[in-house]
């Protein structure tokens, strides 16, 4: 079994930022971030393929960028510029050899 340990979130002031890690117990492949919002439904922020691609929800394109290091197995966030609306609980999802894992969740609380 994978086991994932995400780290970062936090209280910040709207215009501030944050870096979100997803540290895997084995290799990773692909990996997204994903958030949900208080009676909202989960939705993807940013995924990044084996070979480095990426793709972001429209809401965060240029604020936000995901990345990942292969030989620490841990895939990152870094958000910029936040909004109050980023507020949600942030998901790391994990592709690896042994299949797809999600993180227990990370708290993000942005500040009017």
């Amino acid at each position: 079994q994978v086991q994932l340990v995400e780290s970062g979130g936090g209280l910040v002031q709207a215009g501030g930022s944050l870096r979100l890690s997803c540290v895997a117990s084995v290799g990773i492949n692909a990996a997204g971030w994903y958030r949900q919002a208080p009676g909202k439904q989960r939705e993807m922020v940013a995924v990044i393929t084996s070979v480095g691609n990426t793709n972001y929800a429209d809401s965060v394109k240029g604020r936000f960028t995901i990345s990942k290091d292969n030989a620490k197995n841990v895939v990152y966030l870094q958000m910029n510029s936040l909004k109050p609306e980023d507020t949600a609980v942030f998901y790391c999802n994990v592709k690896t050899a042994l299949g797809t894992s999600w993180g227990q969740g990370t708290q993000v609380t942005v500040s009017s």
